[in-house]
Protein backbone atom coordinates (compact mmCIF):
# COMPACT_ATOMS: atom_id res chain seq x y z
CA UNK A 1 0.00 0.00 0.00
CA UNK A 2 0.84 3.50 -0.23
CA UNK A 3 2.78 5.90 2.03
CA UNK A 4 -0.66 7.57 2.66
CA UNK A 5 -2.59 4.00 3.40
CA UNK A 6 0.36 3.19 5.83
CA UNK A 7 -0.04 6.13 7.73
CA UNK A 8 -3.87 5.92 7.49
CA UNK A 9 -3.46 2.68 9.96
CA UNK A 10 -0.85 4.42 12.02
CA UNK A 11 -3.30 6.77 13.05
CA UNK A 12 -6.18 4.16 13.77
CA UNK A 13 -4.20 1.91 16.27
CA UNK A 14 -2.73 5.06 17.78
CA UNK A 15 -6.05 6.45 18.08
CA UNK A 16 -7.44 3.21 19.70
CA UNK A 17 -4.38 3.12 21.97
CA UNK A 18 -5.23 6.82 22.93
CA UNK A 19 -8.72 5.94 23.64
CA UNK A 20 -8.31 3.19 25.37
CA UNK A 21 -4.78 4.15 27.38
CA UNK A 22 -7.02 7.33 29.20
CA UNK A 23 -8.37 4.46 31.37
CA UNK A 24 -4.85 2.69 32.29
CA UNK A 25 -3.31 6.13 34.40
CA UNK A 26 -6.86 7.72 35.13
CA UNK A 27 -6.71 6.08 38.66
CA UNK A 28 -2.82 7.61 39.71
CA UNK A 29 -3.95 10.66 38.43
CA UNK A 30 -6.72 10.87 41.28
CA UNK A 31 -4.90 8.61 43.43
CA UNK A 32 -4.80 11.37 46.26
CA UNK A 33 -8.36 11.75 46.68
CA UNK A 34 -9.26 8.01 46.30
CA UNK A 35 -6.47 7.47 49.42
CA UNK A 36 -8.14 9.87 51.80
CA UNK A 37 -11.63 8.80 50.92
CA UNK A 38 -10.98 4.77 50.93
CA UNK A 39 -8.21 5.76 53.84
CA UNK A 40 -5.35 3.59 52.40
CA UNK A 41 -2.36 3.00 53.31
CA UNK A 42 0.59 3.44 50.83
CA UNK A 43 1.36 -0.01 50.48
CA UNK A 44 -2.96 -1.08 49.52
CA UNK A 45 -2.95 2.07 47.05
CA UNK A 46 0.35 0.38 45.20
CA UNK A 47 -1.81 -2.71 45.27
CA UNK A 48 -5.15 -0.87 43.55
CA UNK A 49 -2.85 0.66 40.37
CA UNK A 50 -0.94 -3.25 40.52
CA UNK A 51 -4.26 -4.83 40.15
CA UNK A 52 -4.50 -3.24 36.84
CA UNK A 53 -1.20 -4.66 35.70
CA UNK A 54 -1.93 -8.38 37.13
CA UNK A 55 -4.99 -8.59 34.88
CA UNK A 56 -3.11 -6.97 32.05
CA UNK A 57 -0.38 -10.06 32.36
CA UNK A 58 -3.06 -12.37 32.75
CA UNK A 59 -4.32 -11.82 29.45
CA UNK A 60 -1.47 -10.53 27.41
CA UNK A 61 -0.27 -13.77 26.38
CA UNK A 62 -3.62 -14.98 24.55
CA UNK A 63 -4.13 -11.39 23.11
CA UNK A 64 -0.60 -11.97 21.27
CA UNK A 65 -1.18 -15.37 20.06
CA UNK A 66 -4.78 -14.19 19.09
CA UNK A 67 -3.38 -11.61 17.25
CA UNK A 68 -0.83 -13.86 15.85
CA UNK A 69 -3.73 -16.07 14.18
CA UNK A 70 -6.63 -13.58 13.27
CA UNK A 71 -7.03 -9.72 12.55
CA UNK A 72 -5.54 -7.68 15.32
CA UNK A 73 -8.05 -5.15 14.64
CA UNK A 74 -10.58 -8.08 16.60
CA UNK A 75 -8.48 -8.55 19.56
CA UNK A 76 -8.04 -4.40 19.87
CA UNK A 77 -11.80 -4.20 19.40
CA UNK A 78 -12.60 -7.11 22.41
CA UNK A 79 -9.89 -5.41 25.14
CA UNK A 80 -10.95 -1.66 24.50
CA UNK A 81 -14.46 -3.13 25.25
CA UNK A 82 -13.96 -4.97 27.90
CA UNK A 83 -11.21 -2.00 29.76
CA UNK A 84 -13.79 0.40 29.11
CA UNK A 85 -16.30 -1.43 31.08
CA UNK A 86 -14.29 -1.92 34.21
CA UNK A 87 -13.24 1.54 34.60
CA UNK A 88 -16.59 2.93 34.28
CA UNK A 89 -18.09 0.21 36.94
CA UNK A 90 -15.10 1.68 39.25
CA UNK A 91 -16.38 5.17 38.83
CA UNK A 92 -20.07 3.86 39.13
CA UNK A 93 -19.66 1.86 41.90
CA UNK A 94 -16.83 0.95 44.11
CA UNK A 95 -16.35 2.02 47.50
CA UNK A 96 -13.11 0.94 48.56
CA UNK A 97 -10.01 -1.59 48.54
CA UNK A 98 -11.36 -4.59 47.88
CA UNK A 99 -13.80 -3.83 45.09
CA UNK A 100 -11.60 -1.20 43.65
CA UNK A 101 -8.77 -4.08 43.47
CA UNK A 102 -11.36 -6.38 41.41
CA UNK A 103 -12.53 -3.69 38.94
CA UNK A 104 -8.96 -2.10 37.93
CA UNK A 105 -7.95 -6.34 37.60
CA UNK A 106 -10.60 -6.23 34.95
CA UNK A 107 -9.96 -3.07 33.36
CA UNK A 108 -6.25 -4.32 33.03
CA UNK A 109 -7.39 -7.75 31.38
CA UNK A 110 -9.22 -5.86 28.68
CA UNK A 111 -6.07 -3.41 28.13
CA UNK A 112 -4.50 -6.45 27.30
CA UNK A 113 -6.30 -6.67 23.69
CA UNK A 114 -5.15 -3.39 22.82
CA UNK A 115 -1.52 -2.23 23.13
CA UNK A 116 0.54 -5.41 21.65
CA UNK A 117 -1.64 -6.75 19.23
CA UNK A 118 -1.64 -2.94 18.29
CA UNK A 119 2.36 -3.20 17.93
CA UNK A 120 1.64 -6.13 15.77
CA UNK A 121 -0.61 -4.17 13.61
CA UNK A 122 1.89 -1.37 12.95
CA UNK A 123 4.65 -3.68 12.71
CA UNK A 124 2.68 -5.46 9.68
CA UNK A 125 2.75 -2.35 7.98
CA UNK A 126 5.62 -0.79 8.05
CA UNK A 127 9.14 -2.31 6.90
CA UNK A 128 12.01 -1.93 9.71
CA UNK A 129 13.44 0.54 8.06
CA UNK A 130 10.89 2.67 8.88
CA UNK A 131 9.69 0.88 12.07
CA UNK A 132 11.71 2.42 14.76
CA UNK A 133 10.03 5.78 13.38
CA UNK A 134 6.14 4.26 13.17
CA UNK A 135 6.61 2.62 16.70
CA UNK A 136 7.95 5.87 18.31
CA UNK A 137 4.55 7.52 16.82
CA UNK A 138 2.03 4.78 18.54
CA UNK A 139 4.07 3.82 21.89
CA UNK A 140 4.17 8.02 21.57
CA UNK A 141 0.29 7.75 21.72
CA UNK A 142 0.67 5.75 25.02
CA UNK A 143 2.42 8.78 26.36
CA UNK A 144 0.14 11.20 24.92
CA UNK A 145 -2.86 9.96 26.32
CA UNK A 146 -1.52 8.66 29.62
CA UNK A 147 -0.79 12.24 29.90
CA UNK A 148 -3.67 13.95 28.92
CA UNK A 149 -5.54 11.59 31.39
CA UNK A 150 -3.69 13.61 34.00
CA UNK A 151 -4.54 17.00 32.85
CA UNK A 152 -7.96 15.63 32.04
CA UNK A 153 -8.75 13.40 35.15
CA UNK A 154 -6.68 15.56 37.47
CA UNK A 155 -8.84 18.89 36.86
CA UNK A 156 -12.10 17.38 37.08
CA UNK A 157 -11.49 15.80 40.27
CA UNK A 158 -10.55 18.95 41.39
CA UNK A 159 -13.71 20.64 40.33
CA UNK A 160 -16.54 17.77 40.58
CA UNK A 161 -14.47 14.65 42.27
CA UNK A 162 -12.80 11.31 41.30
CA UNK A 163 -15.65 9.37 40.14
CA UNK A 164 -16.39 11.95 37.52
CA UNK A 165 -12.61 12.10 36.56
CA UNK A 166 -12.85 8.28 35.96
CA UNK A 167 -15.80 8.55 34.16
CA UNK A 168 -14.97 11.09 31.25
CA UNK A 169 -11.35 9.04 30.48
CA UNK A 170 -12.90 5.91 30.39
CA UNK A 171 -16.20 5.90 27.91
CA UNK A 172 -13.89 6.50 25.16
CA UNK A 173 -12.78 3.26 25.36
CA UNK A 174 -16.21 2.27 23.90
CA UNK A 175 -15.47 3.96 20.63
CA UNK A 176 -12.49 1.94 19.54
CA UNK A 177 -14.13 -1.02 18.67
CA UNK A 178 -16.09 1.12 15.82
CA UNK A 179 -12.89 2.65 15.18
CA UNK A 180 -11.06 -0.56 14.23
CA UNK A 181 -13.29 -2.30 12.67
CA UNK A 182 -14.55 0.23 10.61
CA UNK A 183 -11.68 2.15 9.16
CA UNK A 184 -9.12 -0.27 9.93
CA UNK A 185 -7.26 -2.63 7.46
CA UNK A 186 -5.22 -5.67 7.78
CA UNK A 187 -2.01 -5.37 6.24
CA UNK A 188 -1.13 -6.75 2.66
CA UNK A 189 0.04 -10.10 3.03
CA UNK A 190 0.72 -10.16 6.84
CA UNK A 191 1.95 -13.63 8.36
CA UNK A 192 -0.97 -15.61 10.07
CA UNK A 193 -0.31 -19.00 11.79
CA UNK A 194 -2.48 -21.98 11.11
CA UNK A 195 -3.16 -22.54 14.80
CA UNK A 196 -3.40 -21.04 18.11
CA UNK A 197 -0.88 -22.34 20.64
CA UNK A 198 2.09 -21.02 22.97
CA UNK A 199 5.35 -20.92 20.65
CA UNK A 200 8.06 -20.68 22.96
CA UNK A 201 10.96 -21.05 20.15
CA UNK A 202 11.70 -17.30 20.42
CA UNK A 203 13.34 -18.22 24.06
CA UNK A 204 16.10 -19.90 22.62
CA UNK A 205 17.21 -16.12 20.91
CA UNK A 206 19.37 -14.56 23.76
CA UNK A 207 18.69 -11.24 21.37
CA UNK A 208 15.61 -11.04 22.19
CA UNK A 209 15.98 -12.42 25.73
CA UNK A 210 18.57 -9.15 25.87
CA UNK A 211 15.95 -6.62 24.82
CA UNK A 212 13.14 -8.27 26.92
CA UNK A 213 15.19 -7.49 29.84
CA UNK A 214 15.57 -4.04 28.82
CA UNK A 215 12.23 -3.46 28.55
CA UNK A 216 11.12 -5.37 32.31
CA UNK A 217 13.65 -2.68 33.98
CA UNK A 218 12.43 -0.11 31.89
CA UNK A 219 8.98 -0.61 33.20
CA UNK A 220 9.98 -1.14 36.41
CA UNK A 221 11.31 2.47 36.84
CA UNK A 222 8.43 4.15 34.46
CA UNK A 223 5.52 2.78 36.24
CA UNK A 224 6.59 3.39 39.82
CA UNK A 225 7.28 6.99 38.78
CA UNK A 226 4.00 7.78 36.42
CA UNK A 227 1.74 5.70 39.60
CA UNK A 228 3.44 7.90 42.33
CA UNK A 229 4.72 11.39 41.22
CA UNK A 230 1.72 13.28 41.59
CA UNK A 231 1.78 12.26 45.49
CA UNK A 232 5.19 12.92 45.38
CA UNK A 233 4.96 16.66 44.10
CA UNK A 234 2.12 17.25 46.80
CA UNK A 235 4.34 17.29 49.50
CA UNK A 236 7.36 19.25 47.44
CA UNK A 237 7.61 22.87 49.16
CA UNK A 238 7.32 24.77 45.55
CA UNK A 239 4.24 23.03 44.94
CA UNK A 240 2.44 22.83 48.39
CA UNK A 241 2.84 26.47 48.69
CA UNK A 242 0.83 27.34 45.32
CA UNK A 243 -3.29 28.31 45.04
CA UNK A 244 -3.78 24.84 44.35
CA UNK A 245 -1.43 21.87 44.88
CA UNK A 246 -3.67 18.77 43.82
CA UNK A 247 -4.43 20.78 40.11
CA UNK A 248 -0.78 22.06 40.00
CA UNK A 249 0.61 18.36 40.69
CA UNK A 250 -1.79 16.58 38.59
CA UNK A 251 -0.87 19.20 35.84
CA UNK A 252 2.73 18.94 36.12
CA UNK A 253 2.55 15.17 35.70
CA UNK A 254 0.14 15.13 32.72
CA UNK A 255 2.22 17.49 30.92
CA UNK A 256 5.47 15.24 31.98
CA UNK A 257 3.86 12.40 30.65
CA UNK A 258 2.71 14.21 27.15
CA UNK A 259 6.35 14.86 27.38
CA UNK A 260 6.99 11.67 27.27
CA UNK A 261 5.29 11.02 23.81
CA UNK A 262 7.81 13.65 22.51
CA UNK A 263 10.75 10.95 23.71
CA UNK A 264 9.15 8.02 22.69
CA UNK A 265 9.13 9.72 18.79
CA UNK A 266 12.52 11.10 19.07
CA UNK A 267 13.88 7.94 20.75
CA UNK A 268 12.50 5.55 17.60
CA UNK A 269 13.09 7.98 14.67
CA UNK A 270 17.10 8.55 16.29
CA UNK A 271 17.40 4.52 16.48
CA UNK A 272 16.69 4.16 12.74
CA UNK A 273 19.92 6.62 12.11
CA UNK A 274 22.15 5.93 14.76
CA UNK A 275 21.33 2.44 15.82
CA UNK A 276 18.78 1.49 18.78
CA UNK A 277 21.38 0.11 21.69
CA UNK A 278 22.68 3.84 21.79
CA UNK A 279 19.58 5.47 21.90
CA UNK A 280 18.37 2.52 24.41
CA UNK A 281 21.35 3.36 26.67
CA UNK A 282 22.05 6.96 27.14
CA UNK A 283 17.90 7.65 27.73
CA UNK A 284 18.23 5.32 30.36
CA UNK A 285 21.63 6.63 32.13
CA UNK A 286 19.52 9.88 32.13
CA UNK A 287 16.56 8.72 33.91
CA UNK A 288 18.76 6.73 36.48
CA UNK A 289 20.15 9.60 37.68
CA UNK A 290 17.34 11.91 37.84
CA UNK A 291 15.28 8.61 39.87
CA UNK A 292 18.14 8.28 42.35
CA UNK A 293 18.33 11.85 42.80
CA UNK A 294 14.79 13.36 42.50
CA UNK A 295 13.82 13.18 46.16
CA UNK A 296 16.86 14.87 47.36
CA UNK A 297 16.31 17.65 44.66
CA UNK A 298 12.48 18.27 46.29
CA UNK A 299 13.55 21.54 47.57
CA UNK A 300 13.83 23.06 44.40
CA UNK A 301 12.33 26.36 43.65
CA UNK A 302 9.14 25.52 41.40
CA UNK A 303 10.96 27.05 37.67
CA UNK A 304 13.31 24.54 38.32
CA UNK A 305 11.20 21.55 39.71
CA UNK A 306 9.73 22.04 36.82
CA UNK A 307 12.62 21.88 34.24
CA UNK A 308 13.51 18.83 35.81
CA UNK A 309 10.47 16.71 35.89
CA UNK A 310 10.16 17.75 32.38
CA UNK A 311 13.29 16.42 31.32
CA UNK A 312 12.47 13.29 33.31
CA UNK A 313 9.41 12.59 31.36
CA UNK A 314 11.17 12.82 28.11
CA UNK A 315 14.62 10.32 29.17
CA UNK A 316 11.90 8.03 30.79
CA UNK A 317 10.20 6.74 27.66
CA UNK A 318 13.04 7.65 24.98
CA UNK A 319 14.49 3.88 25.26
CA UNK A 320 10.70 2.58 24.49
CA UNK A 321 9.92 2.32 20.60
CA UNK A 322 13.77 1.41 20.32
CA UNK A 323 13.57 -1.65 22.46
CA UNK A 324 10.16 -3.04 21.16
CA UNK A 325 11.21 -2.45 18.02
CA UNK A 326 14.19 -4.47 18.39
CA UNK A 327 12.14 -7.27 19.54
CA UNK A 328 10.17 -7.17 16.14
CA UNK A 329 13.48 -7.47 14.19
CA UNK A 330 15.13 -10.22 15.70
CA UNK A 331 12.36 -12.62 16.27
CA UNK A 332 10.58 -14.49 12.52
CA UNK A 333 7.62 -12.26 11.53
CA UNK A 334 5.26 -15.40 11.87
CA UNK A 335 6.31 -15.12 15.93
CA UNK A 336 5.86 -11.41 16.23
CA UNK A 337 2.60 -11.38 18.30
CA UNK A 338 4.18 -14.17 20.44
CA UNK A 339 7.34 -12.59 20.96
CA UNK A 340 5.78 -9.11 22.05
CA UNK A 341 3.00 -10.53 24.30
CA UNK A 342 5.84 -12.41 25.87
CA UNK A 343 7.96 -9.50 25.90
CA UNK A 344 4.94 -7.52 27.33
CA UNK A 345 3.82 -9.79 29.67
CA UNK A 346 7.49 -10.31 31.66
CA UNK A 347 8.27 -6.48 31.46
CA UNK A 348 4.79 -5.15 32.66
CA UNK A 349 5.36 -8.37 35.51
CA UNK A 350 7.68 -5.50 36.84
CA UNK A 351 5.02 -3.00 37.05
CA UNK A 352 2.78 -4.70 39.47
CA UNK A 353 5.95 -5.38 42.33
CA UNK A 354 7.29 -1.31 41.50
CA UNK A 355 4.41 0.50 42.78
CA UNK A 356 3.94 -1.22 45.82
CA UNK A 357 8.10 -1.46 46.42
CA UNK A 358 8.01 1.93 46.12
CA UNK A 359 4.78 2.10 48.06
CA UNK A 360 6.59 0.22 51.21
CA UNK A 361 9.62 2.11 50.79
CA UNK A 362 8.00 5.35 50.75
CA UNK A 363 6.06 3.45 54.13
CA UNK A 364 9.57 2.73 55.51
CA UNK A 365 11.52 5.79 55.21
CA UNK A 366 9.96 8.30 52.78
CA UNK A 367 10.54 9.44 49.28
CA UNK A 368 14.23 9.46 49.96
CA UNK A 369 14.40 5.42 50.30
CA UNK A 370 11.40 4.84 47.50
CA UNK A 371 12.84 6.35 44.51
CA UNK A 372 16.07 5.01 44.42
CA UNK A 373 14.31 1.97 44.18
CA UNK A 374 13.26 3.18 40.85
CA UNK A 375 16.91 3.95 39.81
CA UNK A 376 17.50 0.22 40.42
CA UNK A 377 15.56 -0.53 37.45
CA UNK A 378 16.80 1.98 35.19
CA UNK A 379 20.47 0.54 35.74
CA UNK A 380 19.88 -3.13 36.06
CA UNK A 381 18.08 -2.41 32.38
CA UNK A 382 21.82 -0.90 31.53
CA UNK A 383 23.31 -4.32 32.38
CA UNK A 384 20.78 -5.85 29.91
CA UNK A 385 21.40 -3.14 27.06
CA UNK A 386 25.22 -4.46 27.46
CA UNK A 387 23.91 -7.82 26.84
CA UNK A 388 21.63 -7.03 23.97
CA UNK A 389 24.24 -5.37 22.19
CA UNK A 390 26.77 -8.50 22.65
CA UNK A 391 24.44 -10.12 21.11
CA UNK A 392 23.43 -8.52 17.91
CA UNK A 393 26.78 -7.73 17.56
CA UNK A 394 27.69 -11.52 17.62
CA UNK A 395 24.89 -12.75 16.13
Amino acid sequence: MAPDGRRRMLAVASAALFLSVLVWFNYSAVLPFVVDEWELSGTEAGIVFGAFQAGYLLAIVPAGMLADRYSPRWVIAVGATVTGIGSLAFAAGATGFLDGTLLRFLSGIGMAGVYVPGMRFVADWYAESGRGTAMGVYIGTFSLSSGLSFLVASGIASAVGWRSAIAVTSVGALAVAPLVLGLGRDAPGATRRDRVGLDLAVLRNRSYLAAVGVYSWHNWELFGVRNWLVAFLLVTPAVAATASPALVAGTLAGVMILLGGFGNLAGGTLSDRIGRTPVIAVALLASGLVSATLALLSWLPLPALVALVFVYGVALTADSAPTSTTVTEVVADERMGTALSIQSFVGFSTTVVSPVAFGWALDSGGYALAFPTLAFGAFAALVCVALLRRTVDSG
